[in-house]
């Protein structure tokens, strides 16, 4: 075992002690934390842009259209076929154009297939759907919303519809999913409402 040679823990809290007060003495002054917050005259409000706020919404929300997947199929195959065409027409191997222009030309070529596949057309709208839903629960419905899913390999669109019953405060409620394609209802649940709803009595 090494001894450490007399002095020198004198000497180590003599020079962190210089050292501490050098740095003091060159470092910047601190800066209050004031500065940094908003000044009530600043004049500054944080607000949605126009694009986000829906308060000022009117109408029917349009849902958009799986069928839009069609152009992204496009876009894969125009770009697959283009891979394919150089690899084909430089087959030597170079550095720039390999075969694997021709492997990622095909997977492209797959998965544009794969959009027009899955690209299934937007027939039932939420109305139609809502009108469905309220006929299998069995009971008059009072809040009811729908949401629009997609469901298996190959995302066929299924509307969500949650309904409560009419009563004050509803009674019961049900989760019925409608097919967003051939409007046949696909599954529904149908229970008593077990949520509380005292704290929205009048």
């Amino acid at each position: 075992m090494v001894e450490a040679p007399p002095g020198l823990a004198d000497f180590a809290l003599r020079a962190a002690s210089v050292y501490g007060r050098r740095v003091a003495e060159h470092s910047p002054p601190e800066e209050p934390l004031d500065r940094w917050r908003p000044q009530p005259d600043s004049g500054h409000v944080d607000e949605l842009p126009v694009a986000l706020d829906a308060s000022g919404f009117v109408g029917p929300y349009l849902f958009p259209d799986n069928r839009r997947r069609v152009i992204s199929a496009a876009i894969y195959a125009l770009t697959g076929l283009a891979l394919i065409a150089l690899w084909a027409t430089h087959p030597t191997g170079g550095v720039f154009v390999n075969r694997g222009f021709g492997i990622g030309g095909v997977a492209m070529l797959v998965v544009a297939a794969y959009h027009v596949r899955a690209g299934y057309p937007l027939t039932v709208r939420d109305l139609q759907a809502l009108t469905a839903a309220s006929r299998e629960v069995g009971f008059p419905v009072g809040h009811a919303s729908a949401q629009l899913a997609w469901r298996g390999l190959r995302s066929r669109p299924t509307w969500r519809i949650l309904l409560y019953s009419a009563e004050d405060p509803p009674q019961r409620r049900g989760l019925v999913l409608v097919d967003a394609v051939d409007g046949r209802v696909v599954a529904q649940l149908v229970e008593d409402n077990p949520e509380d709803w005292s704290q929205y009595d009048r």
